[in-house]
């Protein structure tokens, strides 16, 4: 009986630790986080504020990011996952895992996807350099308005890269553009001036045609 007594003892001892520690990391982590809406999501994407989202957040978030992403395959948390995995946020850096989530993504549509696997193959990062196979991405992309993807995509056409043929509508989406970021909208001018110089008159005017949306 006391040996019973003794072991019940240790054990409500043992129990109280643990449920000490336990609340020590949930004052320490906070209260819960609330997981993340689409709309929510994708601007904090656009604005490449998403990592230092989930790291403010302290990582509570990774568990149900993962589920989103892997099971649900919204495209947003496929992105957010798959760079979570590429610079190692939160989670374990697998860079080849990383990048088949945003390839995911990007499949899926979605324009920021696009333009950072663009962008990776243009600049070589994580992949194998290759600026003719940067150029589809970002041509999606910047048909979708991503203004980076539309300014990558110039650069790369004055640089003898990809078609000629991609010049006109290279021209109208930069000519469309709409930005704050006055370095941006001088760098925008300076690629049209570009692309101008390569143009038959006729060709700019039809560029400067106002888009039109579907």
């Amino acid at each position: 009986m006391k040996l019973r007594t003794i072991a019940a003892s240790l054990l409500l001892i043992l129990h109280a630790s643990v449920s000490v520690v336990k609340a020590e990391e949930v004052s320490d982590v906070g209260e819960p986080v609330p997981i993340y809406s689409e709309s929510e999501l994708i601007k904090l994407i656009e604005q490449n504020k998403h990592l230092e989202r989930v790291k403010a957040d302290k990582c509570q978030l990774v568990e149900d990011i993962v589920a989103r992403a892997t099971r649900i395959n919204l495209p947003s948390y496929e992105f957010l996952y798959g760079d979570m995995l590429t610079w190692g946020v939160c989670v374990n850096q697998d860079v080849e895992l990383g990048l088949y989530y945003i390839e995911s993504a990007a499949h899926q549509g979605l324009p920021t996807a696009l333009e950072r696997i663009g962008s990776y193959y243009a600049h070589g990062t994580f992949v194998q350099q290759d600026r003719e196979r940067a150029i589809p991405y970002l041509r999606e992309a910047a048909g979708m308005g991503d203004l980076n993807a539309r300014i990558q995509l110039a650069e790369l056409l004055l640089r003898d890269y990809g078609s000629p043929l991609d010049y006109e509508d290279a021209y109208r989406w930069l000519y469309n553009s709409v930005t704050a970021d006055q370095r941006q909208h001088r760098r925008i001018a300076l690629l049209r001036e570009g692309l101008a110089q390569r143009m038959p008159e006729n060709i700019i005017a039809r560029a400067k045609r106002k888009e039109t949306y579907w």
